[in-house]
């Protein structure tokens, strides 16, 4: 596909897996571009995945979502340590365990950690560990302009954000796009239905020249998962009862 998915490297001595879940895999995309994948049993769902990125130029490192766990984020923090790479910050698209679980381990060891206001209110009314650094308004920029980070609207949550990569044109879409293997939008319990598919819009509105597609959960793609995610929403929206 587009010859993006290249290589997958090796963790022996990051990885510890278990009898539950499969060890966490670090996948290069370009170069530059790794894609971490942690692993989770979901009730109803089964085994899941759970992808993020971690984006680096000139050995310094950003991380898109962290691992689903504090163990798997402390594997990867050791495997970015390994590269020679210097960790700048972590960026979580949302409030959900599989964006943020890793948070708490990134503050104690003072790595900047960055979401949208929204997100660090909705941790905060959870019990979680928030952000250490929030910004406001609808775009944000990381890595000296190589990482953009936009709020489309209300989806999969009330806070979710998509990450631009424009040199490599790649969208990290997170769970706001569903993969192609996914047949319905999951998880809908903090979702807003109604408004899911403007959101994927206003994300094609902007982006035109989208080669790759990274959704939250499945396998990398293209474009095509936008359309997909739409049809899934409009469905969703046309099933469910009309208001009083």
């Amino acid at each position: 596909m587009h010859r993006l998915l290249l290589l997958f490297i090796c963790l022996s001595p990051f990885s510890f897996a278990t009898e539950a879940t499969p060890a966490l895999k670090i996948t290069l995309l370009q170069p530059g571009i790794f894609l971490h994948t942690s692993y989770r049993m979901v009730d109803g769902y089964g085994l899941v995945d759970s992808n993020g990125l971690i984006v680096v130029a000139e050995n310094q490192a950003i991380m898109i979502d962290t691992p689903w766990s504090e163990k798997d984020t402390q594997i990867l923090l050791d495997w970015i340590a390994a590269q020679g790479f210097t960790l700048q910050a972590s960026l979580s698209t949302h409030f959900h365990e599989d964006r943020t679980a890793g948070i708490k381990i990134l503050n104690s060891k003072s790595i900047p950690t960055y979401a949208s206001e929204l997100t660090n209110e909705l941790l905060s009314q959870a019990g979680q560990a928030t952000a250490r650094h929030t910004f406001k308004g609808n775009e944000f920029q990381m890595l000296n302009g190589n990482i953009e980070v936009f709020y489309p609207g209300q989806a999969h949550s009330k806070d979710n954000l998509v990450v631009w990569l424009p040199q490599q044109q790649l969208l990290f879409g997170g769970c706001l796009i569903r993969g192609a293997q996914w047949h319905s939008l999951g998880f809908t319990g903090d979702a807003n239905i109604r408004t899911w598919a403007d959101s994927v819009r206003h994300i094609q509105a902007r982006y035109h020249n989208i080669k790759y597609v990274i959704p939250g959960h499945g396998a990398v793609g293209d474009a095509s998962m936008l359309k997909h995610t739409l049809e899934l929403a409009d469905k969703a929206t046309a099933d469910m009862p009309v208001n009083p």
